[in-house]
């Protein structure tokens, strides 16, 4: 299993759904299925990082504050994005 970012899960089996028919050999009845759902180690890790008890409300609202009086972009930010992503994809 990948993750690439805690948005974004890559695989399938990341979640496993098992039935399991049992029969009683004494009695001939047939047991209902039972359902069981199993979360791998990664899917639980990003439940928990993707928690909301783990934001800094204030910072969220100095950085939202920022952004809507248009101090939060500047030079040096786009300059250290932009070195991020060329060394992500290069």
């Amino acid at each position: 299993m990948q993750i690439r970012r805690t948005s974004s899960v890559h695989n399938a089996n990341a979640v496993k759904l098992q039935t399991q028919n049992s029969t009683k050999a004494t009695s001939g009845t047939v047991a209902a299925p039972v359902d069981q759902l199993d979360f791998s180690a990664e899917a639980q890790l990003i439940s928990k990082s993707s928690s909301t008890n783990n934001l800094r409300m204030d910072r969220v609202n100095d950085i939202r504050a920022q952004i809507a009086n248009g101090s939060y972009e500047t030079p040096e930010k786009l300059e250290t994005a932009m070195a991020r992503l060329l060394d992500e994809i290069g």
